[in-house]
């Protein structure tokens, strides 16, 4: 986004001023009163609007309440010769970014439309913090010692300096995010903003809005235009997280994007250009959403020119010591606690075990938890409260095949029925009349079946 809109009446001023920025690599919309000025404004948007304060058909004070209605974040210059400094200064009060003196210094003004810039790329950057960070940015810490994690920083290191579109998969908490950084991070665009969005945290209704951002009056309530996430990733690096929820219609839009590297906002007419690097991730299989048409085939290959697959924790479980660390230490310090408590070999051998369905996520929230419970200097085993559900189950061996399929069978049925007479029985407190009603049998038949069971 590098156009800027000259509001002035005198035709040898504005030819100046557009050859000077042009020279610089910008682009130039020209207006010579306020009220084209207006219509201009509405086909933005401009990185920034520089106007003189005595025009034609109203004034420069208009122009800048027309810039700022359109776009609150829009940075307005004011011209101004000499002995009518008090009105720029009125204007700055109304929020003018600065004052340019006539005749104009183009040093002067290429200074001021630098600094412009700058304070809109600042402006976006804080927006983006507060909407979609928690955290500080900096290079992420990949941790863990396994030989599958260092193959895939490797494969992060290799494919970051590059403008390659890069899908990630994995399940929900093995740190997709995480890895999203890395690679922009690590690339030539790490100067530039990292916007990230959850395509699946939003309603379908509001995705394509908050994408691809909206004109003044595209529905009720748009009140001023707003730059979806694509404008504000512009030279940076677009995380697009589950991007398996996104809607047909979405797809469409941002496969163009991928294409044409342009868009219209919603409502809009104008053609926006952007230089957005993507990177998009999933837990679903986008190969099974192709074949059942919920998913784009040509979006599909657009993404994945260099697929990059993270694995669950229990793949990986050699990583789990190093992560155990590293949030025993994180939290330690976040709770304020006088010493980082060791974690005992029993505890450790239970976090090694568990299968972790919920990945890293979920053992940063069992760590947590367990400092929180941990009054002394050791974490044991009582304070990790580690539910069923993650416990791993013990591996079945193989099968002996010299024993027919058909009596295998028959000793796995009769084993589970006896595990659910059983759990009747524990149910009913041993009362077996209770216990049959539950299995839904008479009683007559559930003493048979405990006789012919051995219970």
């Amino acid at each position: 986004m590098n156009r800027i809109l000259i509001v002035e009446d005198k035709d040898s001023l504005r030819a100046v001023l557009r050859k000077t920025l042009e020279a610089e690599g910008y682009k130039v919309e020209e207006a010579a009163d306020a009220l084209e000025a207006a219509q201009r404004l509405r086909t933005g948007p401009f990185l920034m609007v520089l106007t003189d304060l005595k025009i034609p058909k109203g004034d420069g004070h208009e122009v800048l309440k027309a810039a700022r209605a359109e776009d609150p974040r829009l940075p307005v210059v004011v011209m101004t010769a000499y002995g009518t400094v008090e009105d720029a200064v009125h204007a700055m009060k109304e929020g003018a970014f600065d004052f340019l003196s006539k005749p104009v210094d183009t040093a002067h003004l290429l200074l001021l439309v630098e600094r412009a810039a700058g304070q809109r790329r600042l402006v976006d950057e804080n927006i983006l913090l507060k909407e979609e960070f928690a955290e500080k940015f900096g290079m992420p810490r990949i941790i863990g010692g396994d030989a599958k994690l260092k193959a895939l920083t490797e494969q992060v290191r290799r494919v970051a300096p590059t403008n390659a579109t890069v899908l990630l998969c994995g399940e929900s908490g093995t740190g997709k995010e995480l890895f999203a950084r890395a690679l922009h991070e690590l690339s030539p665009r790490s100067g530039r903003p990292f916007v990230a969005i959850n395509c699946a945290a939003i309603p379908e209704t509001l995705l394509e809005n908050e994408l691809f951002g909206h004109e003044r009056g595209a529905y009720t309530g748009a009140n001023a235009a707003k730059a979806g996430k694509f404008e504000m990733a512009d030279k940076g690096t677009l995380f697009l997280d589950e991007i398996g929820e996104l809607s047909q219609n979405v797809q469409a839009k941002v496969l163009r994007v991928l294409q044409e590297k342009s868009f219209e906002r919603v409502g809009g007419v104008t053609t926006l250009n952007v230089d957005v690097r993507l990177i998009a991730a999933t837990n679903k299989d986008l190969h099974r959403a192709v074949a059942e048409k919920t998913f784009r085939e040509d979006l599909f290959f657009r993404l994945s020119v260099v697929p990059l697959t993270i694995l669950p924790l229990r793949e990986r479980p050699g990583d789990i010591p190093f992560l155990v660390d590293h949030f025993v230490a994180r939290f330690s310090r976040d709770l304020k606690r006088r010493t980082v408590p060791k974690v005992s070999e029993a505890a450790m051998e239970d976090l090694k075990s568990c299968r972790w369905p919920g990945n890293v996520r979920e053992l940063q929230n069992c760590i947590e938890r367990s400092l929180i419970l941990c009054d002394g200097d050791e974490i044991l085993p009582e304070h990790l409260h580690l539910s069923p559900i993650v416990k791993a189950a013990p591996e079945a061996p193989p099968p002996d095949l010299a024993i027919p399929l058909s009596a295998s069978i028959a000793k796995a049925s009769r084993e589970i029925e006896t595990r659910y007479v059983q759990e009747a029985m524990r149910r009913a407190n041993g009362d077996r009349t209770r216990a049959a009603e539950i299995l839904n049998m008479t009683p007559r038949a559930l003493n048979t079946r405990m006789r012919d069971l051995g219970l």
